[in-house]
């Protein structure tokens, strides 16, 4: 069974002792809700060797927007630690918002440029949040290696930024998208979507497979590809399309053509649910 603890006082009581000897500690940050794409993240994190791994569950107040679903996001800590005992997790940190965030806390993080389009465009402030808490739990656990899932594909870019830019020692991991049988990205937000959205949600995954598989019959031109799967989201009746994104998997800066590694990218919203999906195509 994982230990809990939801202070950082309490953290740093079983993470000295492994700071001092210098032995690996894996990290990975999730706001909750924990799902199979989390559990690959733990298992890597096992895998590679960390002496202790530490998973947090933390949901995030400074990365919603206002109107957006931080009061209805769902929490089930008694959860998580089952899912976390079954992926042989040895810290769950499941610190309070006053923890995160004391009374008088004015200082965030922020970037420029990665985080100004895609998801940064119609969520607004929502990087200089996500920046900021994952600066916080980087120094509170000072891992060696963090494990991300390649789904949030601009959040992993900008937070791999940062820890360039400010000098951090973890290494940053992006992990496979894991996915329903059926092509589902796996998402906390997943459990939002009635029968009827949950079927039409499919329409990311296809969409996406259906750009690769033209890329992989010599098609480079991104209007077209643009328009494909546009085409394809648009046939599920209830999607409203935040954005559809074909740039360079560094800079996200946008692509003339599919000429080398290309990333695909995909945010719609099905009733009150709002989806991301993306495929790295090489």
């Amino acid at each position: 069974m994982p230990k809990v603890v939801h202070t950082i006082a309490e953290l740093h009581k079983i993470l000295q002792p492994l700071w001092r000897k210098g032995e690996p500690v894996g990290f990975v940050p999730t706001m909750g809700a924990l799902h199979a794409g989390h559990i690959s993240l733990m298992k890597l994190s096992k895998a590679a060797g960390n002496v202790l791994t530490v998973v947090s569950v933390f949901v995030n107040p400074l990365q919603f927007a206002p109107g957006e679903d931080y009061d209805e996001y769902p929490r089930d800590l008694g959860g998580d630690v089952k899912v976390a005992r079954e992926a042989v997790v040895d810290v769950v940190f499941a610190p309070s918002v006053a923890e995160m965030y004391p009374r008088g806390f004015v200082t965030w993080a922020d970037q420029d440029k990665l985080t100004e389009k895609m998801c940064g465009e119609h969520r607004p402030g929502h990087f200089r949040g996500v920046l900021t808490v994952v600066l916080k739990l980087l120094n509170i656990v000072r891992p060696t290696h963090a494990y991300f899932g390649q789904k949030d594909y601009q959040q992993s870019v900008v937070i791999q930024r940062m820890v360039t830019d400010l000098n951090l020692e973890a290494k940053i991991h992006v992990c496979p998208i894991v996915r329903e049988a059926d092509g589902l990205a796996m998402s906390s937000r997943n459990a939002y979507l009635g029968p009827k959205h949950r079927i039409e949600a499919l329409v990311l995954h296809q969409a996406l497979v259906r750009a690769q598989e033209l890329v992989a019959g010599g098609e480079k031109n991104v209007k077209k590809l643009h328009a494909e799967i546009k085409r394809i989201i648009g046939t599920a009746k209830s999607a409203k399309i935040d954005y559809i994104a074909i740039v360079h998997p560094d800079t996200l800066e946008d692509v003339n053509d599919v000429s080398g590694k290309t990333v695909f990218a995909v945010a719609a919203r099905f009733g009150k649910t709002r989806l991301i999906d993306n495929v790295i195509v090489e």
